[in-house]
Order: structure tokens, then sequence, then C-alpha cells
């Protein structure tokens, strides 16, 4: 007989909340109505920490100097009861409006480890040969030139580009063939080494300018062409989750401009990448966070981090030790976290283990050396190696700790080093013996 789980105080709670969201009439309250039914199932623990289930399906937990609610996994197992709170303290960006619970599923993991499918790599493949026969005469590398030569035609940086914006965290096997088909293509070696290639997130803009400029050259065909190559390359990735959120939303985007091409879309890169944000539904704004909203994204990638680190004792502890690895010289951190989560970083940063209080020795990029046992090492060492109990848990913090380490670089501006934070570089050890797994992630 399959063992009941527990009844939950925060499972049951989040199933009468996205019951009630999940009503025709959630859509007709106005959000003071919406709020005071929100406020009634709210939730204290016994150590006095207040808990909202409210927009984008997620917790926040109240902060008690200030008064905002702060996006934060619950303790789920520990007790908790309902307790009443002024429906007027809750402001509005914390209510759902409805759209916001029916975001589409993802997944945080890496592409280390679990490999991306076969059968998607295969079509990727095809796609890309297709893609490089064109010419860079008529589609000329007007983006990307970091990553391939002049001579490569811009259908190729389409490819590359639509893989890179779409995923959820671009931290790579080595071996990875969805990466290694652009071989021939590329300026140089990407970032990283044999194991691990930790590429960056890049921009929408830089998507949109490969099309925008051949708008502005008057070459409407080849600007539709490219729209055309991003939109079947999403679709080919939606058959995997970790890239599936963005991708459906990058075709939400550029499925208009191909379907009714009489229409003229701006030639200017900052107005057309406007148009395309504006495209897309309210469901999938979550997927574009990351261009509108990089403080927020930051605070979601961070949930997701809390949420993937739940097998260990204190999930929180955790995540301030793969906070502790980014580059703070502003001091912007602290404010942007949860007072829970605060007062395990905080306790790092006294002990002088956070990239705030090791800024007197650090690396050329920014991020601290830390002591090794026996002396100063110019190695970047974690503060914690933490230990999943399987490599699909190990995959999932590691996407969800290069995902956060490149928000934050979004929001900040703190490059994440070449070879990735030591916390998650740390990580890649427990994945590297269980290479070429394509059982995929259907």
């Amino acid at each position: 007989m399959t063992a009941v789980p527990p009844w939950d105080a925060f499972t049951a709670t989040e199933a009468e909340v996205r019951a009630m969201v999940a009503d025709p009439r959630w859509q007709g309250l106005s959000v003071p109505d919406r709020a005071h039914v929100l406020a009634a199932r709210i939730l204290v623990t016994p150590d006095g920490d207040r808990w909202l289930f409210g927009a984008h399906a997620r917790w926040r937990l109240l902060d008690p100097a200030d008064g905002r609610w702060l996006l934060a996994p619950p303790p789920r197992g520990t007790r908790a009861r309902q307790v009443g709170h002024p429906a007027a303290a809750l402001p509005d960006p914390v209510v759902p409006d409805g759209h916001d619970f029916h975001a589409e599923p993802g997944s945080t993991q890496a592409f280390i480890g679990p490999d991306v499918p076969e059968r998607l790599t295969e079509q990727l493949r095809v796609l890309l040969r297709a893609s490089g026969r064109k010419s860079e005469l008529d589609y000329p590398l007007t983006a990307f030139g970091d990553v391939f030569g002049a001579d490569v035609p811009g259908t190729v940086a389409a490819v590359w580009g639509t893989i890179m914006w779409t995923a959820y965290a671009p931290a790579f096997d080595g071996n990875e063939r969805l990466i290694t088909v652009f071989g021939e293509y590329l300026r140089r070696s990407l970032p990283g080494d044999d194991w691990v290639r930790w590429l960056p997130a890049p921009p929408l803009l830089e998507l949109v300018t490969l099309v925008a400029e051949r708008m502005r050259a008057g070459r409407t065909r080849e600007a539709l062409r490219l729209a055309a190559v991003m939109a079947d390359t999403a679709q080919l990735l939606l058959l995997d989750t970790r890239f599936r959120p963005r991708a459906l939303a990058l075709l939400t985007m550029v499925e208009p401009m191909l379907r009714r091409p009489e229409l003229t879309d701006p030639d200017d890169p900052a107005a057309l990448r406007g148009l395309w944000l504006e495209r897309c539904p309210a469901r999938l704004c979550r997927a574009l966070l990351v261009e509108n909203d990089p403080e927020a994204h930051f605070s979601h990638t961070l949930y997701d981090l809390v949420e993937a680190l739940a097998f260990l004792p204190d999930p929180r502890a955790g995540a301030a030790a793969f906070l502790a690895d980014l580059s703070d010289s502003a001091g912007r951190l602290p404010g942007l976290l949860d007072h829970r989560l605060r007062a395990a970083y905080e306790e790092l940063r006294r002990a002088g283990l956070t990239g705030a209080s090791a800024a007197e020795s650090t690396e050329p990029d920014g991020f601290p050396v830390r002591a090794r046992p026996g002396g100063l090492s110019t190695a970047l060492v974690p503060v914690l190696e933490v230990a999943p109990p399987d490599r699909w848990s190990a995959a999932a913090v590691l996407g969800a700790a290069y995902a956060m380490g490149l928000a934050w670089e979004r929001l900040t501006g703190a490059k994440v080093p070449e070879r990735g934070l030591p916390g998650q570089s740390a990580l890649v050890a427990r994945l590297i013996h269980e290479r070429d797994d394509h059982t995929g992630l259907m």
C-alpha cells in the first residue's frame, strides 16, 4: 500500500489558493477583494514568521523589519496555523491576477549529467547545417560576433542565440553534442574547459538585432528567414523542459511576424524588442522577467536554488554558501534577501567568507580568493561543498546556482568567471563521471 504523506499546512493552503485563483470568478474580483481573500490564508509558524502564497504561484515571507513580502520557499513540514492579517497591508504585486498561475513549468537542471535528448540534438544539427549553407553576404553577422567568425552567416547565429536565450542555465557538458556541432563556426574556444562550458546568457536584443538590421537594409525576405530560423529552433527546443518556458515565449513573439509578413515591424532594434515583448501573453510573463525585471528575475532564481537544496537540513544555509560566491562591492545583496536567508548570509560575511568581505584578496574578475587549510590558495574555493543525493538533484542545484549567478550579472554587471563560481564548480566533480546520459528530459 502506498504511504499517505502527512498533512502539511503549506501544501493544503497552496492547494486552496490555487483552486480559488482557478475559479472563473477570481477574474471578476477587484484587487482589494483578492487581497482580502489571501490575507485570510496567511500562515504563521512557531518562530513567528508569516507566509503568503501569492503572485506567480510562489510563497513569500514577511520581513518583520520593513513589512516587505519577499520570495522564499516555505519550510514544508513545519507546524503552521492561519492567522488574520490586514488585507490593506498586502501590496498589489503579491496578489495574483490569475494568468501568473498558469506559467509554463520548466526545469532548473543544468546540461551536465542529463544531456539534451538525442532526437532533439539531431534535429537541431540538421537545422544548423541548412543555416550554415546561407551566404554571409545575405545574412551578415550583426550580433554574436564575439562567438562566431566574420564569415559565418547570421542564420547560424540565430540558431545559437535562440538556444542560449531560451536555456534556463546554459552550463553545458563539455562534450554535449548540441554545442559541439557549432565547432566549425566558432571564432574561439568557448568559456570553460573540457568538462563544462559555462556559457553566457545573451539578452533578447542580440537576437532582435539580427532581424532588425536586415529590415533596416530593406531585406525583408532575409529578415523573415532569420525570424523563421529562430521559430524553428524554439519549436524544437520545446522537447526539453530546460528550454521550454522561454522557447514558448520566443515563439509567441516571432510568429505574428511570420503569419502576417505584410505588417511592418520597426527596424530599430530597441523598438522591435519592445514590440516582441509586448506580444508575449501574460501567462508567460515569468519567463520574460530576465528582460523586463532583472531584480525580480534574480529573486526567482534564488527561490529556485533554495527549492533545489531542499534535501539539506537547512536549505537557506546552503543557498547562503552559493550567495557568498557573488561579488557585491556595493552591498546590494542583503537587501534582496528574506530575513532568514539574510541572517545566514551575514553570518558568512562576518566570518570573511563572502565576495564582499574578501574584497582585499580577489581574482582579477572580482571574485574572492579563500584560504584552504595549510595556507592561501589562488584557486577559487567554495564556502560549503554541497552533496546532493543523486545526479538529478545535483544537476538541479547546479542549474539553479548558475542561473542565479547569471541573474546577478544581469542585475549588477558582476561577471561570472569563465570557469564558473566556486560552489558551482565544486558540484561538477559530482557529475563528470555520469556524462553522456541520453535518456533526456521529455
